[in-house]
């Protein structure tokens, strides 16, 4: 579909929607209608509601939220929810509009879990680009203990007849979140210091470096909009052949391309590097896997990591 056409449907459905009140909507069971924009944030929900509400998760395994451009089927979703929960910070970069504009019709609640953490905690995008921070929050599981506690506001005061059920159930995910903190931090101590290198294809792991004691390289910025150019790719190269770093890791959510020409220039440069993996970075895995949960995504994240870093 041609963008001038896309932009022509949103504008008309957003137009026809925004003075729609609640009692317009599907009225379904009575439970609150919430959407959530990604599997990180879907994962977050539902362990904090659980079945008082009926959740709707946007994007599946496998999609980039970077490049993701909103159906009208989505577009209808969105607007028939009570409250969407976004990650915000422009991870959603082409829906960023879309989600603005029904944020301000006055009948959908929209949170932006990232919006509302303290600036302080955050690290820095392109600010000079109008980009501030990093959007990658949940790879710290510090700060995904945060947007745990944003979520439940929002519920809490959307639906206060099940706050003890959001409180208490936030509370047990949160005690789960310390212990995976802890497990992480302990599974990095069995890699050497000097091989605590962590190369991926873009750049969606400085919280965990920062987090967890990494060196973060990567062959592609923050978003995915923008292509690697042979310069990034020898670029990288060249840190990886300095550290001699034994492994390097793919994405889940886009091509290992880049990550292959980068082996091919290490290899020229007569050093020999190996792909590690795949890690979960934008999405997680799929529903039913133990890489479709947020926890057993990041379990499985630090355990590949270790397996190749560490040399045992």
């Amino acid at each position: 579909m041609r963008l001038p056409t896309l932009i022509l449907i949103i504008t008309m459905l957003l137009a026809g929607c925004s003075q729609a009140g609640p009692a317009d909507r599907p009225t379904g069971d009575g439970r609150l209608q919430v959407v959530a924009t990604t599997q990180h944030i879907a994962d977050a929900v539902a362990n904090i509601a659980g079945d008082a509400i009926v959740l709707t998760s946007l994007l599946g395994p496998g999609i980039d939220p970077h490049t993701y451009v909103a159906t009208e089927g989505d577009i209808q979703t969105l607007q028939d929810a009570d409250l969407i929960v976004a990650n915000g910070l422009l991870l959603e970069a082409r829906m960023a509009r879309i989600l603005e504009q029904i944020g301000q019709g006055g009948t959908t609640r929209v949170v932006a879990v990232g919006d509302r953490l303290d600036p302080s905690t955050l690290l820095n995008w392109e600010p000079e680009a109008g980009l501030p921070h990093d959007p990658h929050i949940w790879n710290d599981v510090r700060l995904w203990i945060q947007v745990v506690g944003v979520i439940r506001e929002a519920l809490v005061e959307l639906d206060p007849a099940n706050a003890a059920t959001y409180t208490a159930n936030a509370t047990r995910y949160t005690t789960e979140l310390e212990a995976l903190h802890r497990y992480t931090l302990a599974q990095v101590e069995r890699i050497p210091q000097e091989r605590r290198v962590l190369v991926t294809a873009h750049d969606a792991f400085s919280y965990y470096g920062r987090a967890y004691g990494f060196q973060v390289e990567a062959v592609q910025g923050i978003s995915t909009q923008a292509e690697a150019s042979a310069a990034d790719i020898q670029a990288l190269a060249d840190v990886v052949t300095a550290r001699r770093v034994p492994a390097m890791f793919v994405e889940t959510t886009i091509s290992p391309r880049t990550i292959e020409a980068v082996q091919e220039a290490v290899r020229a440069a007569g050093h020999s590097v190996a792909i590690g993996g795949a890690l979960f970075a934008d999405a997680m895995g799929a529903p039913g896997t133990p890489e479709g949960t947020y926890v057993g995504m990041m379990r499985h994240n630090i355990d590949t990591i270790v397996a190749a870093l560490a040399g045992t």
